[in-house]
């Protein structure tokens, strides 16, 4: 089949992305192993590639005249998957994703955007009424009283013009939080990425606390943190400020108009070690009449970045929520718990990442080359599919 294919976009992770040696050897556990670890690792990225995350659907479609095009060699059952997902390390995908990142920059896949940023933020998936691994955290409904469980992470994208790469995930489990999960998700980037290859964090109000904002610091990464109730002496001062006079920049965000407030000798609180804190708020005016209004800390001076750009930088926090965690939970199936296992509930998460990046990376630069348009994520899927069906031979007789 001519076209976009599964096979392809194997050859294409193994050549171009440099990503055989992963393929082939992933970090496997299990001592005495039947079926190779690469036969299972790409089985499943394929299941995830085809929007069918379940071990069981992965189960039938090795098991069907489908697995040829796959391409996977062997069958197995899904109780092989558990097993397989169980005894992975997490550190060779993590260490891969990373890789492919630093590649794709060098390769300029990131050249018409002009700042590359890491965008963090926390999400729960997973249900269950009853406790079943360690990363099982309660959750209470309005009489405080414990109705069931769910699991955690931190999720890291890479976000930069019209590319949103997933990159790593934290899990946090009971006695856990957000806020710890998301600190060793960032020093394990800054090792992974290097400086040079982020040019800023973009975070949410909770990440907004001083030992986070001093952490990114160390690591050599500037902060865009939203403001919020959190912060009640610095929002108030702001609002206080921005109150009255007019907007100090206004202009057009596609069919949108904006009214920008900017200001950079904010006293920082007492925890804070910056010497001031520059704040923004712009005010968003929609079409239908709706009005958005945000309030935007960072450490970033007005001498290395103009109030058009810093609004770029704070409105590209949307991209985690609309391509990372709406993309991964309604189509590549990262609520689902196919093994209730902690190690296995790590891998899939990470390996749902790397199907995500390795989609990407595919549909929006390799097969962009040339004059035509790019292929929507849903018509990429639809050839995936297609490119599945073996030919009837034939009948000669």
């Amino acid at each position: 089949m001519r076209g976009p294919t599964l096979r392809g976009l194997h050859q294409y992770a193994a050549k171009c992305l440099r990503l055989r040696s992963y393929l082939e050897s992933p970090g496997d556990g299990r001592s005495r192993p039947r079926i190779p670890a690469s036969t299972l690792l790409w089985a499943i990225l394929a299941g995830l590639l085809l929007r069918r995350s379940a071990f069981y659907a992965i189960e039938a479609l090795v098991g069907s005249s489908a697995r040829r095009a796959l391409p996977v060699r062997r069958v197995f059952g899904d109780d092989t998957l558990r097993y397989f997902t169980e005894r992975l390390s997490p550190m060779a995908t993590r260490l891969a994703l990373a890789s492919i990142l630093r590649r794709a920059k060098r390769n300029k896949a990131f050249a018409g955007c002009r700042f590359v940023g890491l965008a963090l933020d926390g999400t729960a998936g997973g249900r269950r009424r009853k406790a079943a691994c360690r990363l099982c955290r309660p959750f209470r409904n309005a009489l405080r009283e414990i109705v069931g469980y769910r699991h955690h992470l931190v999720l890291a994208v890479v976000v930069g013009g019209d590319l949103t790469l997933p990159v790593d995930v934290e899990p946090y489990g009971p006695g856990d939080s957000e806020y710890a999960a998301g600190q060793r998700l960032l020093r394990r980037l800054r090792a992974h990425l290097g400086a040079r290859g982020i040019d800023y964090v973009v975070v949410d109000g909770e990440f907004a606390t001083a030992p986070f904002l001093h952490l990114a610091g160390e690591v050599g990464w500037p902060v865009v943190a939203r403001l919020k109730e959190n912060l009640p002496e610095l929002l108030g001062a702001a609002q206080r400020r921005f109150r009255s006079p007019a907007p100090h920049l206004s202009f057009r965000d596609g069919a949108d108009r904006v009214e920008l407030w900017d200001a950079d000798d904010f006293d920082p609180w007492e925890a804070l070690h910056w010497t001031t804190v520059r704040v923004i708020r712009y005010r968003q005016y929609k079409p239908n009449g709706e009005i958005a209004e945000a309030y935007w800390l960072t450490d970033l001076s007005s001498l290395r970045i103009s109030r058009r750009c810093l609004y770029v930088l704070a409105k590209s926090r949307w991209q985690i929520e609309n391509q990372g965690f709406n993309d991964a939970k309604n189509r590549y199936g990262l609520e689902h718990i196919c093994d209730h296992h902690p190690d296995s509930l790590l891998i899939v998460w990470l390996l749902t990442c790397l199907a995500l990046t390795l989609e990407r990376l595919y549909r929006l630069r390799y097969l962009h080359r040339g004059t035509h348009p790019v292929r929507p994520a849903i018509l990429l899927w639809q050839l995936f599919w297609l490119s599945l069906s073996v030919p009837a031979p034939h009948d000669t007789s």
